[in-house]
């Protein structure tokens, strides 16, 4: 892939997240208590009105939605200090820092069995 093709794609998926964001923040209103439904309806947006394929929308859907939820949140992934096998986690206001295996957010919170918040549902 061409270095030109490659900053295309960045830019398209961007403008794409973007719209998603959007989206989300039109709409949230509707769907209190409901996020599921919210994000299935961001992606039939992205995917009926601007063409973009099923699995690339439910990514750029999913990482809007958490810009939307993390929006008021202060908290942030030190992205530098972290590892393929550790995610350093900062509180800016305050200071502190923790150190959180992956394996552990995966088991506590995207394998849980109670996990159904960011999973496709049809209206």
């Amino acid at each position: 892939m061409s270095t030109a093709t490659h900053l295309d794609q960045q830019e398209y998926e961007a403008c794409m997240q973007l719209a998603a964001l959007c989206f989300l923040q039109r709409h949230q209103a509707e769907y209190l208590g409901n996020d599921p439904l919210l994000f299935c309806r961001a992606v039939q947006h992205l995917t009926a009105s601007l063409g973009v394929p099923l699995h690339r929308a439910e990514k750029l859907v999913a990482r809007a939605y958490g810009e939307l939820k993390c929006s008021s949140d202060h908290h942030q992934l030190d992205v530098e200090a972290s590892s393929t096998t550790v995610a350093v986690v900062t509180d800016p206001s305050s200071g502190l820092t923790w150190a959180v295996p992956v394996n552990l957010i995966y088991e506590r919170i995207i394998n849980a069995t109670d996990n159904r918040r960011l999973r496709l549902v049809t209206p």
